[in-house]
């Protein structure tokens, strides 16, 4: 098995934002390539465009992401007030990557990070992986309603 990166951003990932560091801190056209990883392992975030990822990035408070010879293998960022609530979004492991366990490492990571480990209530949205999640001391709530509007 090829030795993977595991690389806990800045908050906003200014190097992969603008440099495309990648593993090591070398530029790799990371950002592209997270483009292109997202595209072909989330049907929900397929289509993103670079500068809607750089937003979204330079927003996140904890970004996470796994690397393989320079090429993203997971990925995982979280928004939180730092003392209430946060939530993880884009939780996404290369299909061919998956059963290593850098899922897990993704969420333990961002869960304890300084911004998040703190806060009362961590969310998180998820289609088809509440199995997963409940491996991670996550539990389905039937007492709140999500409640989405789109723009």
């Amino acid at each position: 098995m090829k030795p993977v990166f595991l690389i806990k951003h800045s908050k906003g990932a200014f190097g992969l934002r603008f440099f495309g560091l990648g593993p090591n801190l070398k530029p790799t056209k990371g950002l592209f390539k997270l483009q292109q990883f997202l595209n072909r392992n989330a049907f929900w975030a397929k289509d993103r465009t670079i500068n809607d990822l750089r937003k979204c990035l330079a927003n996140s408070d904890v970004i996470v992401s796994i690397w393989s010879q320079n090429e993203p293998v997971g990925f995982g960022r979280a928004l939180s007030d730092g003392i209430y609530r946060s939530v993880l979004w884009d939780i996404v492991i290369d299909q061919n990557h998956q059963g290593r366990g850098y899922g897990k490492m993704i969420v333990k990571n961002i869960l304890e990070s300084k911004q998040i480990k703190h806060t009362k209530k961590i969310y998180l949205m998820t289609t088809n992986k509440k199995l997963f999640y409940s491996q991670l001391d996550f539990q389905e709530v039937s007492s709140q309603s999500l409640l989405v509007r789109e723009m």
